[in-house]
C-alpha cells in the first residue's frame, strides 16, 4: 500500500470515530447515581395489599409477588408482620379489577379472549411519616386466552393475574430504586 492510501484509510478511520463519538444519543441511567431510598433504610415492612374488590384473594397474590421481588432483588430485610423494626412501610390498595371479554368464535359466539386490568395506589413511607416513594394509579392489563373446549376447561384468569402480579412487583421496585 502506498502512504497516500494509508493516509486515506487512517483519514476515514478517524473521521468515522468522530462522528460515532459526536452523534452518541448521550442516553445513561440515573439508578445507579442517585437513588432515591435514603441509606439509613435496612428494613421494610410489607403488611400487605389492601383489596378493595370483590375479586378473591388478588391482594394476597400481589403482595406474595412484591415480597418474592424485594427479598431477591434487594438488600433490604423484608417483614410482613410489624415486630417494630422496620425503617419504612410498604402499603398498597387494589382500587379496581375489571376483566372484558376482547375476541369472539365466529362460529360459537363463545368468547376466545379476555382483557383484565388491575388499578391500584402504593406508597413506601418512613416511620416517621415522609413518602419515599408513591403511586397513587397504577395500572395493569393482562390478556389470556378462554378455553373454547368445554370439556377440558382451565380458568386462565388466576394466571393471567398471577403474571400481572409478578410485572406489578418487577415494576414497584425497580421505580422505587431507580431515580428516573
Amino acid at each position: 500500500m502506498n502512504g497516500s492510501a494509508m493516509w486515506r484509510r487512517a483519514s476515514l478511520a478517524s473521521m468515522t470515530v468522530l462522528l460515532l463519538l459526536t452523534t452518541a444519543c448521550g442516553y445513561h441511567t440515573n439508578g445507579n447515581n442517585a437513588p432515591r431510598l435514603p441509606s439509613t433504610l435496612h428494613t421494610i415492612l410489607v403488611p400487605g395489599i389492601l383489596n378493595s374488590t370483590q375479586t378473591y384473594h388478588i391482594g394476597q397474590t400481589f403482595t406474595e409477588a412484591l415480597v418474592k421481588e424485594l427479598r431477591e432483588r434487594t438488600n433490604y430485610r423484608i417483614i410482613t408482620t410489624n415486630d417494630g423494626t422496620s425503617d419504612a412501610v410498604l402499603t398498597g390498595t387494589i382500587t379496581s379489577v375489571y376483566i372484558a371479554p376482547l375476541t369472539f368464535d365466529a362460529t360459537t359466539g363463545r368468547v376466545t379472549t379476555s382483557l383484565v386490568a388491575v388499578t391500584m395506589n402504593a406508597k413506601l413511607s418512613q416511620n416517621d411519616g415522609k413518602v419515599l416513594w408513591g403511586n397513587p394509579n397504577i395500572l395493569f392489563r393482562e390478556q389470556y386466552q378462554e378455553s373454547t373446549d368445554p370439556a377440558s376447561f382451565f380458568e386462565e384468569e388466576a394466571p393471567a393475574v398471577q403474571r400481572m402480579a409478578q410485572i406489578f412487583a418487577k415494576q414497584t421496585v425497580a421505580d422505587m430504586l431507580e431515580a428516573f
